[in-house]
């Protein structure tokens, strides 16, 4: 019951922009610590071919090769992280919401018609805060704890297991992981 007090007592697009901002910086120092490697390891090409002739020049400069290709490829890794975090909204209608009738002109997403008693039910998608019975996620990227306000989330992006798991599930569902049931407590 904490959890939804939490989700509650907090706009739903601050938090949202808050994990989104620490994502980022997790994505940046990725992207910072791929270039740092990148340079040093042509760094070190260059100062094996000024000290170096023959068999073990070629040596080092192809480990440095390697080198400059692992780094370019978790470059281009964070680069597609940084684009997919881009596609996140954090607005308060960042979630879907699905619906058996037609809403009126009056309604708005997630909002109860009062003249029906129908609600909308946001379901999880990217950039969906999932409060469940084992945690809170965050569907973005694969970011690891996070921490808002001494609250943990995790950043799980939509392909991981549990987040494939996740996706289109709504308040009230159940998914197994691991022989565990986790209960989506919200979605917002």
């Amino acid at each position: 019951m904490g959890q939804r007090y939490y989700l509650a007592s907090m706009s739903s697009s601050l938090l949202r922009q808050q994990l989104l901002s620490q994502c980022h910086a997790f994505v940046s120092q990725r992207i910072i610590s791929a270039k740092e490697a990148i340079r040093m390891a042509q760094e070190s090409a260059n100062e094996e071919g000024k000290s170096s002739a023959g068999d073990k020049y070629e040596t080092g400069r192809a480990m440095a090769q390697l080198e400059i290709e692992k780094a370019s490829t978790q470059l281009a890794e964070a680069n597609k992280l940084k684009q997919a975090l881009e596609q996140i909204s954090v607005d308060e209608n960042n979630s879907s919401s699905h619906r058996t009738r037609k809403p009126s002109p009056t309604e708005t997403p997630g909002n109860r018609n009062p003249g029906t008693g129908d609600r909308f039910t946001a379901i999880v998608k990217p950039g969906s805060l999932v409060t469940t019975n084992q945690g809170n996620y965050f569907i973005a990227i694969a970011a690891g704890k996070l921490i808002v306000d001494n609250k943990t989330w995790f950043a799980i992006s939509a392909g991981s297991p549990l987040g494939e798991k996740l996706m289109g599930k709504k308040e009230g569902d159940v998914v197994k992981m691991m022989e565990k049931e986790i209960f989506v407590e919200k979605v917002v």
